[in-house]
């Protein structure tokens, strides 16, 4: 390795463990409210253009992340958009590409999450822009698809990417010892959860109520209003509405009955998992529908809570009595998707299940701040995070007190990071030998990054 290619990569390894890799905008913007802004082009790849405006604001994303203010991060990001650019160009040399299929679906995807942007009120989106929601898709189709063309080719090129044991060391002891990073008090914590089976009888006074405010509706009311009144919902402040939906993007019993109305009809109260609705369908166009609805979400009594901590408690009982594992009880009995896999642990962004105290639940924290390691919690209420009562017990695990980086304590960290510095490597590889077979210039005023050197 170089000098200056071995200074560049101690510079990387400095700030590995706070690496946020960047990435094209998975939602690109249509202009500037207020007037049109000046642009220019600063790099050219084959056919392929690089715009000033690209850059200035994929830094600006940089800095609102939290990020300080730098040449040599601005450098990196147009040297990320190059490269960007170089994929799309070689895939077309290469011919790779992306079906039309793919890009239509990643497309209502990203709109789905623009119009959720805007109450889901597709006249709202057009208002802003301008312009039809059609004329807004075709707008931005091109960016999806070279947005996927690059990371079909990324994963071309790092796919089955791995680092070895000793590969793993030798990242290590690069990095200089008053560069290692210090963590604070790091924790293991599982959970078991388990919801309330709310009553019939809970059920159906929702129920009741909801098929009283299709009435009112019926009889001139606005539902809009009803819903902003009502509905529990987080569409409640936009007057109930969810905007167009594909069909399959919504609760199979909630898309079965808004498809069974005729335009502006409200049903009667049903059922999904998220809670009771009525549901009025505004309009039908090809694939897609839009509606509003009003939801109400039913709380269990304090008779099926404390049912259901009864029952919890004596999955606890098996635990403490090693009658069977914490990992195997949460696969099998939690009603938590997110942990159950995990064995009900908590996990941090790279899957390591020890988490930083800063980054728990607050409510967590406080509560294993009572707990010993290794103790399991009685059952406890809390609201998740859909709102929803529930009962859990924690497993205060272990616990790693403030340290400087180790391999013995932080090896999934210490792997992790190699890794990136290894797909990093292989990309920067990839990109100095395929940049010969294309045409490649940058404006002058960036000559001091040195991308092409």
């Amino acid at each position: 390795m170089s000098e200056q290619r071995q200074t560049k990569s101690l510079k990387f390894i400095r700030n590995i463990f706070l690496l946020v890799l960047f990435h094209l905008s998975m939602i690109p913007s249509f202009g500037q409210e207020g007037g049109v802004m000046v642009d220019e082009i600063i790099s050219k790849v084959d056919n392929y253009i690089v715009l000033k405006s690209d850059l200035e604001r994929a830094y600006m994303n940089y800095l609102s992340s939290g990020n300080s203010a730098s040449s040599q991060a601005k450098c990196g990001i147009l040297a990320q958009l190059i490269s960007g650019k170089l994929m799309v160009a070689k895939a077309e040399i290469d011919s790779v590409e992306v079906s039309d299929a793919l890009v239509d679906n990643n497309l209502d995807r990203r709109m789905q999450i623009i119009l959720s942007q805007y109450g889901g009120s597709e006249e709202q989106l057009e208002q802003y822009y301008g312009k039809s929601l059609d004329d807004i898709k075709e707008d931005i189709r091109d960016d999806v698809k070279e947005q996927l063309t690059v990371e079909t080719m990324q994963n071309e090129i790092i796919k089955d990417l791995k680092v070895t044991p000793a590969e793993v060391k030798k990242f290590f002891a690069k990095i200089p010892k008053d560069s290692l990073p210090y963590f604070s008090t790091e924790v293991e914590v599982g959970q078991i959860v388990r919801i309330p089976t709310i009553s019939a009888e809970s059920k159906n006074e929702l129920k009741l109520k909801l098929n009283l405010l299709k009435k009112r509706a019926e009889a001139g009311e606005s539902f809009e209003a009803l819903a902003r009144e009502y509905s529990q919902g987080p569409s409640a402040k936009y007057g109930g509405n969810l905007g167009f939906a594909q069909r399959g993007a919504m609760a199979p019993k909630f898309e079965a009955n808004a498809l069974k109305l005729k335009p502006n009809q409200i049903s009667d109260a049903f059922e999904t998992e998220f809670g009771i609705h009525i549901v009025q369908l505004i309009e039908r166009r090809g694939n897609e529908y839009n509606s509003r609805h009003i939801i109400l979400i039913p709380d269990p009594s304090e008779a099926d809570i404390k049912r259901t901590s009864n029952s919890l408690d004596s999955i606890r009982q098996l635990i403490v009595r090693d009658s069977i594992t914490f990992e195997k009880a949460a696969k099998e009995f939690s009603e938590d998707k997110r942990t159950a896999g995990s064995g009900g642990f908590f996990t941090d962004s790279q899957g390591g299940f020890k988490i930083s105290v800063e980054d728990l639940d607050p409510v967590i924290f406080f509560t294993i701040d009572s707990m010993q390691v290794g103790d399991i919690s009685k059952p406890v209420k809390f609201r998740r995070d859909d709102g929803k009562e529930a009962v859990r017990i924690l497993y205060y695990k272990s616990k790693v007190s403030p340290h400087q980086a180790n391999l013995k304590q932080d090896w999934q960290k210490i792997q992790a990071a190699t890794l990136n510095e290894k797909k990093s490597r292989i990309l920067s590889e990839w990109f100095d030998k395929a940049r010969n077979d294309v045409f490649i210039s940058i404006d002058d005023t960036y000559d001091y990054c040195g991308i092409l050197n």
